[in-house]
């Protein structure tokens, strides 16, 4: 009969374990007194291997980046193109993508915030990014390779060449640089930049790549004229998606299901103040997206309309499809009287002024207002990402012409299995007596 601490007839478990434990500290002994200083700090030689770097020691590391201008909507879009490359390289290799840090993007202006170094698994399931592709958090690299060291840095930049005869190509070369980097070295010879705030990430070559065409057409420069064990990709959002909306596309969006705790207080708001739930909204939801198959026209939605008013940049940026507050208002009281609803709930970007011009206008506007405490906790993308859920569960819903923001909803509509008539409207400006509305990208399983 077995006791406790081993089976019959075997030795002692802990003398197993003990003798276990010193033939582990043997191997890192010889391991670390055989590796240079010049190995132990550098990219890709790590003493401590985790679970997946130790079961394939070629593994190789994508990092990317995008233009620091760049808001979280679009940022979430180039992911998308960036995953749809790690497949292909991950035909003839062993790949993983590094998610880049979130943070001082130009639309979060909360004072007294600190807002970066954000993980993506403040905002989005890691677990469910990994069921599409391999990812790890950047503090994750940092532990697997070795230290804050990244290899190789290719700066994408536009073709000098462009289009040849009227002709376009797809083409990736590695030309002279030509704008100005937005890295130096520092008196070691490393490459010091931004690095998503940490500061202590260094590189060890930095080189430009003039990209022209889909994200794919980089995987032969990457695969096979470069050996580095960590690439970084800057200016990431230059290349194109590989499969717009096709399947491929559509899988990597479904895989970036939102932080749960970002969706339970989303639903409690929609209960609380909305009489909103699932239930009766018929919008089931799974949190394992690949057994998520919702049928298009199925959802009803909660009795509320869902609106996102885009302002600020966009009143400048693009006036001829943003209306003003009175039109806008006109146009979501009109919607009210149609689909007869009573509440409607408002996502904006608005300043304080026009904020107080649009409740003096429709008073019986809902919107979503964290406390200080709240905000400190969920950053200016959790807030959003609460915005985007709430307008995804109304009964209808009008965006903002050409806003990343407004897109996202309307492929979380879709997901969820909503009429596309309910879902791709627009605000149409001033001067337009009618405009036209966003295209339909059907989902696709």
């Amino acid at each position: 009969m077995a006791n406790k601490r081993g089976t019959a007839g075997s030795a002692p478990f802990h003398d197993i374990l003990g003798q276990y434990l010193v033939l582990i500290l043997i191997i890192l002994f010889y391991k670390f007194s055989s590796a240079t200083m010049d190995d132990i700090f550098r990219a890709g030689q790590s003493m401590m291997l985790s679970p997946v770097a130790a079961a394939s020691r070629d593994v190789r590391y994508l990092l990317y980046d995008v233009n620091p201008l760049e808001g979280f909507n679009l940022r979430r879009d180039v992911y998308i193109r960036m995953a749809s490359l790690l497949k292909t390289l991950r035909k003839n290799g062993d790949w993983v993508l590094v998610l880049p840090p979130w943070g001082r993007l130009p639309h979060w202006q909360s004072p007294d915030i600190n807002q970066v170094r954000i993980p993506w698994g403040e905002f989005f399931s890691i677990t469910s990014l990994q069921a599409n592709i391999p990812v790890i958090e950047y503090e994750e690299f940092i532990s697997e390779s070795g230290g804050p060291f990244i290899d190789q840095i290719l700066v994408l930049q536009r073709s000098a060449e462009g289009w040849t005869d009227g002709k376009w190509e797809e083409m990736a070369d590695e030309p002279t640089c030509i704008e100005k980097l937005m890295y130096s070295k520092d008196k070691h010879g490393y490459y010091r930049g931004w690095f998503w705030g940490y500061e202590e990430t260094r590189a060890l070559n930095v080189t430009c790549l003039s990209a022209q065409g889909h994200a794919s057409t980089l995987a032969p420069v990457l695969q096979n004229k470069l050996n580095a064990m960590s690439l970084m990709l800057d200016r990431a959002e230059s290349v194109l998606h590989d499969h717009y909306a096709g399947k491929d596309y559509w899988d990597t969006r479904r895989s970036m299901v939102f932080a749960k705790h970002l969706r339970i207080i989303g639903d409690d708001f929609r209960a609380k103040y909305l009489n909103s739930t699932d239930k009766q909204d018929q919008t089931p939801y799974n949190d394992d997206w690949t057994q998520m198959k919702n049928r298009l026209g199925s959802a009803k939605g909660g009795p509320y309309l869902g609106v996102h008013l885009r302002r600020k940049d966009f009143i400048w940026g693009h006036r001829e499809d943003v209306p003003t507050l009175k039109r806008a208002v006109k146009k979501i009281r009109s919607l009210l009287k149609k689909h007869k609803l009573q509440q409607v709930f408002v996502a904006t970007n608005a300043d304080e002024e026009e904020l107080s011009k649009l409740k003096r206008m429709l008073p019986e506007m809902v919107r979503y207002e964290p406390t200080c405490e709240d905000l400190k906790l969920l950053k200016d993308g959790g807030v959003a990402i609460i915005d985007q859920w709430i307008c995804a569960h109304g009964r209808y819903f009008i965006g903002t012409s050409v806003s990343t923001f407004s897109f996202r909803i309307h492929e979380e509509r879709e997901i969820l299995g909503f009429d596309p008539k309910t879902t791709y409207n627009r605000f149409c400006g001033d001067d337009e007596n009618e405009c036209e509305q966003p295209t339909h990208w059907k989902i696709v399983y």
